[in-house]
C-alpha cells in the first residue's frame, strides 16, 4: 500500500507541480507499479513509462523475449493521474495518452489504485 507520503507526492505529479523534479517522478512512478505488480501479478503485459520504468504484470502467456503480445505505454503524468483517480483509462486512451495494443492491454480495471 502507497505511504502518505507517496501519495502526496503522486498527486504532485498528477497535478504537474513546478516543484517535483526528475528524481521524484522517477520515485512516484516506481511507487506505483510497485502497488502494480502486488495487484496483478504475471508477466503477460509490459507496461512503460519512458524514460522512468518498464515492468510486467497481469497473469496469462508469459513473456521471455522480444516484444510482448500485449504493450501499453504512457507518461508518468497520466499514470499518476490514472492512480490516484483524477483521469479515467477510457479517456486517456481516446486521447491518444495511453497506447495499449495486444492481448490483456485493458488495465482500467486496475485504476484508480486502493488507498
Amino acid at each position: 500500500m502507497l505511504s502518505p507520503s507517496e501519495r502526496e507526492l503522486l498527486g504532485s505529479v498528477a497535478n504537474q507541480c513546478d516543484h517535483v523534479d526528475k528524481e521524484q517522478t522517477r520515485a512516484a512512478v516506481k511507487a506505483i507499479l510497485r502497488e502494480l505488480i502486488e495487484i496483478a501479478p504475471g508477466r503477460s503485459v509490459e507496461l512503460r513509462i519512458p524514460p522512468f520504468a518498464a515492468t510486467q504484470i497481469v497473469e496469462g502467456h508469459t513473456h521471455r523475449r522480444g516484444t510482448p503480445a500485449a504493450v501499453v505505454e504512457l507518461n508518468a503524468v497520466t499514470l499518476c493521474q490514472l492512480a490516484i483517480g483524477h483521469s479515467a483509462w477510457v479517456v486517456l486512451v481516446d486521447q491518444g495518452l495511453i497506447l495499449a495494443s495486444g492481448e490483456r492491454s485493458d488495465l482500467s480495471l486496475l485504476f484508480p489504485l486502493p488507498i
